[in-house]
């Protein structure tokens, strides 16, 4: 089977990590950016990426520079690949401008995915000339370590990109999910932005502190949710009746707490208490120094993750 030729349109976090997986699977990678100096920072974090990728699986081998291309011209980006994936900043109206100059050059079956992390596929492909070509494929930040992408229509996709798209996925070895519908944050950012309130709400009314709240989540539930998803955490809490039985018995305690959930605000004052209390926290550690960290413990946890696998089957 021949190299499937890629067109990553923006150089930033996402499209570079794109780039590094979709290189390390044996694709001609084509990245583009309207800025110069994107490329040049694009060079750096896909090696940095590639050495995530080496440890996670030493066969890759060397960096493969001949299938990257970077450039600024949009005609040569859009040179018929076999797949697009848009990554410019989630406003709607630089999406749509964006496509439209891409739409341009492309062939008109060439299909475009989108990693928008909340923006509707309906409202993106308003106004291209050949929507039934475009769905949502988000990732979650970075793509070429975390496994999740979720695919989400517009009113105008075709159905059948659908499975096109989770095919496309899937050989890049992403755990694929499908949305049954349309809504702002798709699924799993939906979750996060839920969690986040409470959080948000814990520290604007004084129950507990930012250190705290991240300190509880590490050490308890995060734990947890890296192998577990919260309906199999509550089936394993149910005792020996499993899910019905937790619900029939825990289930009035869980309205009870969803009584007492807060509605935060991210006023001026409670975004500074937020990063005031987190930057208290913080250590030396640099951003980069962050990120490395994060990047490390993923790749530690993947590998746990795929040998608890092999032992379970």
């Amino acid at each position: 089977m021949p190299a499937l030729a890629i067109t990553l349109l923006g150089a930033g976090t996402i499209g570079v990590s794109w780039a590094a997986l979709f290189l390390s699977k044996g694709a001609d990678v084509t990245v583009f950016d309207p800025h110069e100096t994107a490329l040049v920072v694009a060079k750096e974090q896909v090696t940095s990426a590639w050495r995530d990728l080496l440890i996670l699986n030493p066969m890759i081998a060397e960096l493969p520079w001949d299938r990257l291309h970077l450039t600024t011209d949009m005609r040569k980006a859009c040179d018929k690949p076999d797949w697009v994936q848009e990554n410019a900043p989630d406003r709607l109206g630089l999406k749509q401008d964006l496509l439209a100059q891409a739409e341009t050059y492309l062939p008109i079956d060439t299909p475009i995915a989108s990693s928008t992390t909340a923006l509707l596929a309906t409202d993106i492909q308003n106004g291209m000339q050949h929507p039934e070509r475009f769905l949502v494929g988000h990732p979650f930040n970075p793509p070429h370590l975390i496994p999740l992408v979720e695919i989400v229509c517009g009113d105008k996709t075709d159905v059948a990109l659908r499975d096109r798209a989770k095919a496309f996925y899937e050989s890049y070895d992403k755990e694929v999910i499908i949305a049954k519908r349309e809504v702002v944050g798709h699924i799993a950012n939906r979750l996060n932005a839920a969690l986040y309130r409470e959080v948000v709400h814990m520290v604007q009314s004084g129950i507990a502190t930012v250190e705290d709240i991240d300190r509880a989540m590490k050490h308890g539930p995060g734990l947890r949710w890296a192998f577990l998803g919260p309906n199999m955490v509550y089936h394993l809490g149910g005792g020996d009746g499993g899910y019905s039985q937790y619900l029939e018995h825990l289930g009035p305690s869980q309205e009870a707490r969803w009584q007492d959930l807060g509605t935060a605000s991210l006023d001026k004052e409670t975004k500074a208490k937020l990063v005031s209390q987190f930057e208290k926290s913080l250590t030396s550690a640099t951003i980069s120094d962050l990120r490395k960290h994060r990047d490390n413990a993923l790749i530690g946890l993947l590998k746990l993750k795929k040998q608890l696998s092999k032992d379970h089957t």
